[in-house]
């Protein structure tokens, strides 16, 4: 396997996108009506603030993640295109709206985010297990996974989301801890792994779940200690995928790795024990969630 250099010298930057990376998209009836009705029901979705590159194929499908406690985030991560800025008044009838939506998305299983809300007390925990009880009180109930920020390490945050019982549990390590301060600068990694940890502790039969960028500067030897790191903190699912530069402003991409190599990270991390693992460029963490929930479930 290549090792993955951290070094920019000699670089020249934007990197030229390579073939496996260039896709093109036509909307369709189905892509404008998923938009159309999230529009309509004034929800927000990552794949449209993060401008997630498989919009338009998710779209279609008429699945979509949810991105609640309002569009703007507290923290100014350097490869997210989150907004950044003043947060929105908490919308207590959000939860409401984004059962609703699954409703009419006939969603069997759904998967909620959110902005990281510094300001708030619990950091949304009680937001996040009001929308997960939402979509839980349908008939029939519908699965939700999570996807959280880190609650600045509050575990009592962590116990209300799982309190509301969704079936897979993720936070986001995103890159080795050498590039944190660079790419997370509000972030910490071992705060970030000891969420996981407790998550696994408070709720030993649940799915817990993290995401990987590559491409940032990461070594060979930082992302497998990054998966071994995970794996003793009881993660059970992982995904890793390229990272894209969303703007001129964010973080340049250091290097693309090719599907082959994509390919090789996702057998090691098999091996190494993960219950489920999605591994290719255009991966996101959301990328077929309620096939890996279902991979990890039936994991012996």
């Amino acid at each position: 396997m290549a090792t993955m250099s951290n070094s920019h010298q000699e670089k020249k930057y934007p990197l030229r996108k390579p073939p496996w990376l260039r896709h093109t998209f036509k909307a369709g009836p189905s892509y404008e009506q998923t938009r159309s009705l999230l529009r309509n029901a004034g929800l927000h979705t990552v794949c449209q603030e993060a401008r997630c590159p498989n919009l338009w194929h998710c779209f279609s499908k008429r699945t979509a993640t949810f991105l609640i406690l309002g569009k703007y985030c507290t923290r100014f991560c350097r490869f997210c295109a989150v907004n950044g800025g003043i947060p929105e008044p908490l919308d207590k009838d959000e939860p409401a709206r984004v059962a609703e939506t699954i409703t009419r998305m006939n969603l069997k299983y759904a998967v909620i985010t959110s902005v990281t809300r510094d300001d708030l007390p619990d950091g949304g925990a009680s937001h996040f297990a009001a929308t997960i009880k939402a979509a839980r009180d349908l008939y029939p109930p519908v699965p939700v996974e999570v996807l959280v920020p880190d609650f600045q390490g509050n575990m009592e945050s962590v116990a209300t989301v799982l309190d509301a019982e969704p079936v897979v549990f993720n936070h986001n390590l995103e890159t080795v801890p050498r590039l944190y301060k660079t790419a997370r600068p509000g972030a910490d990694y071992r705060r970030s792994l000891d969420l996981i940890k407790a998550a696994r502790t408070i709720s030993p039969d649940i799915q817990v779940k993290s995401g990987l960028m590559l491409g940032l500067g990461e070594k060979t030897c930082e992302l497998r200690d990054m998966l071994q790191d995970l794996r003793n903190a009881g993660c059970s699912i992982v995904t890793l995928g390229q990272y894209l530069q969303p703007s001129s402003s964010h973080l340049p991409v250091v290097r693309y790795l090719n599907p082959a190599e994509f390919e090789a990270w996702g057998e090691e991390a098999l091996k190494m024990g993960f219950s489920a693992v999605a591994s290719g460029p255009l991966v996101r963490s959301s990328y077929n969630a309620a096939q890996l929930y279902s991979a990890a479930a039936a994991y012996i």
